[in-house]
């Protein structure tokens, strides 16, 4: 779909979640655009409660675990992270903004949210072995690092409600390796 195309359709599901009142927070690769430029995605993420989902018709839905959902509207797909996951449900509730888009107030994922997301999915990338999503998650975290210098001591403490102590540690070290190459580009090393 080009890239016109999907924004006149994201800013059409903006105004009908506005019109349904249903409460989401809009994550992943369009949230990301928010605060770091360069960005590609071809879909949106949406965090949202079963209850709300049920209410969209107009979005078929496909796959539905759990934690997940994936559906279509239009021809723009739309990847749903669930509130029944605890950490999905703090970020909707804690790490949410208004941000303006597509001329419309949206409610999105703060810097914060963004990273409690992307960290807490690297351990499970890393098990399944997914290097492609792994990169794409890891330069996510090293842009919003690099450019908003978020207090990370803050979200490992939050993550520690959240994940095991070695899928904590993996992120640990992660944001060390980070935040090392981070301290190289700073000094042209």
């Amino acid at each position: 779909m080009p890239n016109d195309d999907i924004l006149a359709t994201v800013a059409d599901l903006f105004t009908l979640l506005r019109h349904r009142r249903i409460k989401y927070v809009l994550v992943g690769g369009i949230a990301l655009l928010q605060y770091v430029q360069g960005r590609n995605t071809e879909d949106i993420d949406l965090i949202m409660t079963v209850a709300a989902l049920k209410k969209l018709p107009e979005i078929t839905l496909g796959d539905q675990s759990l934690y997940f959902a994936r559906g279509t509207y239009r021809s723009l797909q739309i990847d749903f992270l669930l509130t029944r996951n605890p950490l999905f449900s703090h970020v909707q509730q804690k790490h949410a903004t208004q941000q303006t888009f597509a001329e419309q107030t949206i409610m999105c994922a703060t810097v914060e949210g963004l990273l409690l997301l992307k960290l807490y999915a690297l351990p499970s990338l890393y098990r399944q072995g997914d290097f492609a999503r792994v990169g794409l998650d890891e330069n996510d975290v090293a842009t919003l690092l690099y450019y908003h210098r978020p207090d990370t001591d803050a979200l490992t403490t939050t993550l520690a409600q959240y994940l095991s102590a070695p899928d904590l540690q993996a992120v640990e070290e992660t944001l060390q390796e980070i935040r090392k190459r981070i301290a190289r580009f700073q000094h042209g090393d």
